[in-house]
């Protein structure tokens, strides 16, 4: 009982030690509204048409950058789906096998009904002994959650929260959003900090304010603004920071542009297709998390692609699964279209002139 109970405590320690760096932000931001709103507008601003525009702005960016913020804390990381943790019977059968290479066929023969591409350095099935599943394509165990995380990114102290599929774009947007507010205080404080040097600001504590707020906005806003462009890189290749750190390993081998569709459809995989969700803090991404659209020609050999055809009662019968022969939802098989949409006769119309010139052929479609 006795080292049960000190691990509770350590837990419970280390928990609380976790929010330190998100109290540490909640302090600087809640000065920041009080030098700025406070001593800098109210108190040292005498235009009145230039105190309610910078009021009025400052206020709209400071929402959006709270409320990006809250939903990069506390939005919960996704887990996979049950149907990638081993079950009862394939647990036993796995610690009955002590050799490698026999526990690998029992995973890979799991893993054939799974929408599983990528693979360890050397070749083998991603497992993780922690969780007991298979991991899915971009998923990772963090250590600190002490769970896989689907797309996982990275873990971040400063949201205390690990940054992945279910809130990479509230991250993209609290990066956005406090740059916005750091730039927007650094250009309106501008002119009353050279007025603090030029003796033409009464001798005030606002001075004092004025002074550490354009300090700590432009030291901000150059850390900011080097973490967002290198954000916005990853999101343009379709990439995470620990596949940016080591490239996915496919069964052709490591291939680090794995994942990319190109600039559009990689930035829409974040973002979503509507554009009037963008610059929201709503979830909007495409896809689940447990499966991602790829740019290789060839796929894996081990994941058969049963054809789904035009027929109507196939297509209802695979939306109603979870994973469909086709292992891509809808959201992520438009990623790999260039045009929007194709009606069924016109599906089914190609197919019978296929079928035609080619008539001992099988036509399938592979995800």
């Amino acid at each position: 009982m006795a080292p049960s109970g000190s691990r509770s405590i350590k837990r419970g320690c280390q928990r609380v030690l976790y929010w330190i760096p998100v109290l540490f932000i909640a302090l600087i931001v809640a000065w920041s509204y009080y030098a700025y709103v406070l001593q800098l507008c109210i108190e040292s601003i005498e235009d009145t048409g230039e105190k309610v525009v910078y009021l009025l702005v400052y206020h709209v960016i400071f929402i959006m950058f709270v409320w990006a913020y809250w939903q990069t804390i506390f939005t919960k990381p996704m887990n996979p789906l049950k149907e990638f943790h081993l079950s009862h019977s394939d647990k036993e059968l796995l610690e009955r096998e002590d050799r490698g290479e026999s526990q690998q066929e029992i995973l890979r023969r799991i893993a054939k009904d799974l929408p599983i591409y990528t693979r360890t350095n050397s070749g083998a099935i991603r497992f993780c002994d922690r969780c007991q599943l298979l991991k899915p394509d971009r998923c990772h165990h963090c250590s600190v959650c002490d769970k896989c995380i689907l797309k996982m990114d990275h873990h971040c102290p400063w949201v205390n929260n690990c940054v992945g599929f279910a809130n990479y774009k509230f991250f993209m947007l609290f990066l956005l959003y406090s740059l916005l507010y750091c730039l927007f205080i650094t250009a309106t404080d501008l002119q009353y900090f050279i007025k603090f040097w030029t003796n033409g600001l009464p001798d005030t504590q606002a001075k004092f304010h004025i002074l550490f707020l354009f300090f700590s906005a432009s030291m901000f806003s150059v850390s900011l603004a080097s973490l967002f462009i290198y954000h916005c890189w990853l999101v343009c290749k379709n990439r995470s920071t620990l596949e940016a750190v080591r490239s996915p390993v496919f069964r052709h081998g490591t291939d680090k542009n794995g994942f990319s569709l190109g600039f559009s459809k990689n930035f829409r995989q974040v973002f979503g297709d509507e554009v009037k969700y963008w610059p929201i803090p709503v979830f909007s991404s495409l896809g689940d998390g447990c499966s991602f659209p790829t740019c290789l020609v060839n796929l894996d050999p081990e994941q058969p692609s049963s054809p789904t055809g035009s027929n109507p009662a196939n297509k209802s019968a695979a939306e109603g699964r979870q994973f469909p022969s086709k292992p891509l939802r809808e959201s992520q098989s438009r990623l790999l279209t260039s045009t929007p949409s194709w009606s069924e006769n016109e599906t089914a119309t190609d197919k019978d002139r296929k079928g035609a010139s080619n008539p001992g052929m099988t036509i399938e479609n592979e995800a």
